[in-house]
């Protein structure tokens, strides 16, 4: 059967299932937590108490955002990932890929934003590698792994959703989307909407990690005391998200469409670069899967914190099915859109010459 290999973005299920997914290597019994589609992290049983936790992603310098901000975004992106699991990241291996031109003033700038965004984390860079090659360019610069140890019986995986666990997600939709956008074609936002505008979108970037969230909501208690999984949005947006979890917990879900929160902040952008925002980048926004006896107390918990967070729907069993409710009351399913709409309208805005 042919698989299509997508043009943008990271692959889908069926290329997961089909190329990925059967060649993993020699089988191990202390992997716990291996490749699954819609799982963030890796766990593997070191001992009888305990479990080393790993993700990986890429590396990026991104020139519309800058070096500093780059350099933030990439410490961010991994610790999220990482803290969905509920413990807090710890240990970094890192893989500089760069490319020729680069130089050692601006690498030396990245790294030392690098270095403080993680050392305000608690992460200790252990090792990696780090060299200029030809056929490297921006934004992609290398690849790198975060790394923690915690308890056995505390850890979450994203495949740990359980029918009748209550949806709850942090921000809202689009979060990455919008932010990113309004630094990379500022002027043609700034001409749309205005100053104002564009500085609230813009700020829109700081709002892109979830290792608070995460860490936060796991305070009320953990599996059958509280939160049972956490997902980070990332490509694919809100829905995209929920629609992993369920798949990767083996469940089937009911969204409220209407409940998801869209700012009208991103439902602007959304609507000058024809995105639907509910299956858009969206890191930032934090999918918790949480006993229904204890979601007052997550709602309280990060509210107290300062993070905005709503419930939107509920896992049930297998065979209940993925559904969207709208807000008319009538229900579509929920699939997993074919690609993220955000790559097509970043190219569309380049080809138009929007700045």
């Amino acid at each position: 059967m042919g698989v299509d290999f997508p043009k943008f973005g990271k692959v889908g299920k069926l290329f997961f299932d089909n190329i990925i997914y059967p060649k993993l290597g020699l089988k191990r019994d202390e992997v716990l937590v291996g490749p699954n589609y819609g799982c963030d992290n890796a766990v593997i049983k070191i001992n009888e108490r305990q479990v080393m936790i790993l993700t990986s992603d890429p590396l990026s310098i991104i020139p519309a955002l800058g070096l500093e901000d780059s350099a933030w975004l990439t410490v961010h992106l991994l610790a999220s990932d990482l803290a969905t699991s509920g413990i807090p990241p710890m240990y970094a291996v890192l893989d500089f890929n760069l490319p020729v031109q680069i130089t050692r003033e601006e690498f030396e700038i990245y790294w030392d934003a690098f270095h403080r965004e993680c050392e305000k984390l608690g992460i200790a860079i252990v090792g990696g590698h780090t060299g200029k090659f030809f056929g490297i360019d921006y934004t992609i610069v290398g690849g790198g792994t975060f790394i923690s140890i915690g308890d056995i019986d505390k850890y979450l995986s994203s495949n740990m959703a359980k029918p009748g666990d209550r949806i709850v997600i942090t921000k809202g939709s689009a979060i990455a989307t919008t932010g990113i956008l309004a630094r990379v074609f500022p002027e043609t936002i700034e001409k749309n909407f205005g100053s104002d505008f564009l500085k609230e979108a813009q700020s829109y970037f700081k709002k892109f990690s979830v290792v608070e969230d995460a860490l936060t909501a796991v305070k009320i208690g953990v599996r059958a005391d509280g939160v049972s999984a956490m997902h980070d949005a990332t490509e694919g947006g809100v829905l995209g998200g929920i629609y992993e979890m369920a798949i990767a917990s083996k469940c089937g879900v009911h969204v409220f469409k209407d409940k998801i929160p869209v700012s009208e902040t991103t439902k602007k952008i959304c609507q000058l670069f024809e995105i639907d925002p509910y299956v858009s980048l969206s890191e930032g926004t934090l999918i918790i899967a949480v006993k229904e006896e204890k979601v007052f107390d997550l709602l309280k918990i990060l509210s107290e914190n300062g993070i905005e967070s709503t419930e939107v729907g509920y896992f049930e069993e297998a065979s209940y099915g993925l559904w969207i409710e709208n807000p008319d009351g009538t229900r579509e399913s929920l699939v997993y859109p074919e690609s993220d709409p955000y790559w097509n309208a970043y190219i569309n805005a380049i080809n138009k010459g929007w700045r």
